[in-house]
């Protein structure tokens, strides 16, 4: 059974990498993968490197946006060596045994910067977690291909390592659109109550409120029942 693991390149530049990139993941098993903006038009250097794995290459999808590239799935971890407050930054290794883990839920997505710059600060906010290769510092970075392979590798490891599944079917977890609609609310809740005051979106004061709840893995039902309730808070409370 494959894993519905996704690996996300925003902005790939450049063919060879690619085309390395396509025979990583057929390396490892893994097939889902999408490309957002490429910059790249000919295919024909990627080719030359994606042996064997030409229907990996030719499988992958494009996207518009980020949020486009994973609205479907329930945990997206972004390489990045930033620190960020309220996100965890996970080795390889915690990253490959947590994707496999968490895949049981629904889909899981590993987020990858283009090659000259790496993730946006916007797009690193978007992630839930973060993880960086402990490289060392005469030369701390990798070539984006040899990225996609590591973290590959560490799914690949973490399947062949896993335990025997639960006796029953876990719940549905919610999609990160599911989450960014609890976000969204509790946040309008928070500030009509006057608990938040004038507070935008991706602010420190909500997002640290909300960090608990996503990092509880929140399942479809439990999303829907936070929306339920604060929707009807919002319908029930006196006008001032």
């Amino acid at each position: 059974m494959v894993l519905p693991v996704r690996f996300v390149l925003m902005r790939p530049r450049n063919a060879e990498n690619l085309g390395a990139a396509a025979r990583a993941l057929k390396n490892c098993g893994l097939s889902d993968w999408v490309w957002v903006t490429p910059e790249v038009e000919d295919l024909t250097p990627a080719r030359r490197l994606a042996v064997h794995a030409e229907d990996v290459l030719d499988g992958a999808r494009r996207a518009a946006t980020l949020d486009e590239a994973i609205a479907d799935c329930v945990w997206v971890v972004g390489t990045s060596s930033r620190k960020v407050e309220g996100k965890r930054r996970l080795p390889p290794r915690a990253v490959g045994e947590e994707l496999v883990s968490r895949a049981a839920q629904g889909t899981v997505a590993v987020v990858f910067g283009d090659e000259r710059s790496g993730l946006t600060n916007a797009e690193v906010e978007r992630c839930h977690d973060l993880s960086a290769v402990p490289t060392a510092p005469e030369q701390p970075s990798i070539n984006l291909a040899q990225a996609v392979l590591l973290y590959a590798y560490e799914v690949r490891v973490a399947t062949l390592e896993q335990q025997a599944p639960p006796p029953g079917p876990l719940p549905v977890a919610a999609t990160d659109t599911e989450l960014a609609q609890v976000e969204s609310t509790l946040g309008e809740v928070l500030t009509s109550g006057g608990f938040l005051i004038d507070e935008q979106p991706g602010r420190t004061g909500l997002r640290d409120l909300f960090a608990p709840l996503r990092r509880s893995r929140l399942t479809r039902k439990e999303a829907r029942l936070w929306l339920a309730a604060m929707h009807t808070l919002r319908k029930n409370r006196p006008s001032s």
